[in-house]
């Protein structure tokens, strides 16, 4: 008698619940290294309504995170957009939303490793380590490959390690906003403190260009939320899109009590001068707020860092996962571990041509590196309208049954997607400027960020048209629609 055969391994589902989706959706958008990164040129281009462009960021992002909700609970599949936007709107939108989403954590796991090595040393005293490039590009490398094996080994491990993680960020954030906020009130500070006001969340204080920069900035200190999502199929009860929309909402309140803490002590003039900085503002800020603790600070941007290399891997290697099991992609990138139950192959790929990317771009110029995610705007601002634009469309017969599904599944969807389609026009605008790029130099008469991420998405469509041409079983696929009163959930 034959045997019969054995299933192909799945991931694990149930490996963890809702409380661990949503730290890593908030992990994978490094708090702390985002805020870093954007209030010193936020400050610079809007002064004390910092606070306002954040929360104005926020509703593309909350209108989008539902759009992810939604979609979710009708096709849980850990490859998001690209699952929802083939469904929706056909194979070739679909192959390009998973290679925006794919590429995004190529761009940038090197970058965040990097910070988080830097600042580690930084923290630990070992400046002389920081300013050694060798040594940072080792430890760098080094640290996407753990991480990457850290996801491999484990969706339950990987939440255990993030847990920890967004802990030690978060105490880290509160003290150094707590105490930055007490010295502004009561005028213990070198810079002259401002009076936090009402006028502060007003984002339309700025107004024209300085609003447009601001919310430009914004969105990429959101960006990142969706790696809840990408964990549906290990997620108990359905819960990672609940997960999704929490986070955005955490994230808010955090980024307005920083914001407002920063801006009370700082004041503008000293941000703005120091906006070039980008995540070294906090170093340099944490050493009047703090003293000698300023080390808390340089942990929590070390953490926030480290944290967002690994979940910026799980996207991009579920993406990968779920293309190639419907043929979007080689069949080998759709192995999963037997033993660990997760995405193997893809994880070992995303990782390793992310080293490749961080070590070539590096050794052109650390300002090549900081235009390469720059470029991150463009390919951020596309995947998710695309989502958005999705949802509207394959729940298009549900939009007349009642107003709440006429606003959360059309209206909203809709609205977040045309802000940031509006804010990829301005993007493509702006970066094609050369001058508005680090290295300042034109590639080939524009912006090296606007070039890269042109070149990015180029590559992608012939990588598409050439796997067509060998494995066409993806392109049979045709758009659906929903049909169902309440989307059913897969068993």
């Amino acid at each position: 008698m034959t045997a019969p055969a054995e299933s192909p391994p799945t991931l694990r589902p149930d490996a963890i619940g809702f409380g661990d989706a949503l730290v890593v959706g908030l992990a994978a958008t490094s708090p702390a290294y985002s805020l870093a990164a954007v209030i010193g040129p936020v400050v610079a281009l809007v002064g004390v309504h910092a606070p306002g462009v954040l929360l104005a960021s926020f509703v593309p992002m909350l209108l989008i995170a539902a759009a992810f909700a939604a979609l979710d609970r009708a096709d849980p599949d850990c490859g998001t957009t690209f699952s929802w936007v083939t469904r929706a709107m056909g194979p070739w939108a679909g192959w390009i939303g998973g290679w925006a989403i794919a590429m995004t954590g190529v761009l940038v796991v090197g970058s965040l490793a990097e910070v988080g090595v830097r600042s580690t040393l930084l923290a630990v005293g070992l400046d002389g380590w920081e300013s050694s490039t060798p040594v940072v590009l080792g430890l760098t490398v080094l640290l996407v490959l753990v991480m990457a094996a850290l996801c491999v080994l484990g969706t339950e491990l990987s939440a255990r390690v993030q847990n920890g993680l967004i802990v030690a960020q978060t105490l880290a954030l509160a003290v150094f906003a707590v105490v930055a906020l007490a010295r502004g009130l009561r005028g213990d500070s070198p810079f002259g403190a401002l009076t936090p006001e009402w006028s502060w969340l007003d984002p339309l204080g700025a107004g024209g260009p300085a609003l447009t920069g601001g919310l430009l900035l914004g969105v990429f200190a959101y960006w990142g939320w969706e790696s809840a999502v990408n964990l549906t199929e290990e997620t108990r009860g359905g819960a990672a899109g609940r997960a999704a929309v929490l986070s955005t909402v955490v994230l808010l309140l955090t980024y307005l009590g920083v914001a407002v803490a920063v801006v009370c002590f700082a004041g503008t003039s000293w941000l703005a001068e120091n906006a070039d900085e980008e995540e070294a503002v906090f170093a340099l800020l944490s050493e009047r707020v703090l003293g000698g603790w300023d080390w808390v600070v340089l942990l929590a941007v070390a953490t926030s860092a480290i944290a967002s290399t690994q979940t910026t891997i799980i996207p991009a290697s579920r993406t990968g996962l779920s293309m190639a099991r419907r043929a979007a992609l080689p069949a080998r990138f759709g192995s999963i571990s037997p033993r660990h139950r997760t995405p193997d192959v893809s994880t070992w790929w995303v990782a390793g041509i992310a080293v490749v990317w961080y070590l070539g771009v590096s050794a052109l110029s650390e300002n090549a590196l900081f235009d390469s995610i720059t470029a991150l705007s463009l390919l951020i601002a596309l995947y998710y309208a695309m989502t958005g634009i999705a949802c509207a469309v394959y729940f298009r017969r549900r939009l007349t049954r009642s107003l709440r599904d006429l606003l959360l599944l059309g209206v909203g969807p809709l609205a977040g997607a045309g802000m940031l389609v509006w804010l990829l026009v301005l993007s493509v605008r702006d970066l094609a400027d050369p001058a508005n790029s680090y290295t300042g130099a034109a590639w080939l008469g524009l912006g090296p960020p606007l070039v890269i991420g042109v070149a990015i998405m180029a590559a992608g469509v012939v990588l598409m048209l050439l796997w067509r041409r060998r494995d066409a079983r993806f392109w049979a696929e045709r758009p659906q629609v929903s049909r169902d009163a309440v989307p059913p959930r897969a068993s």
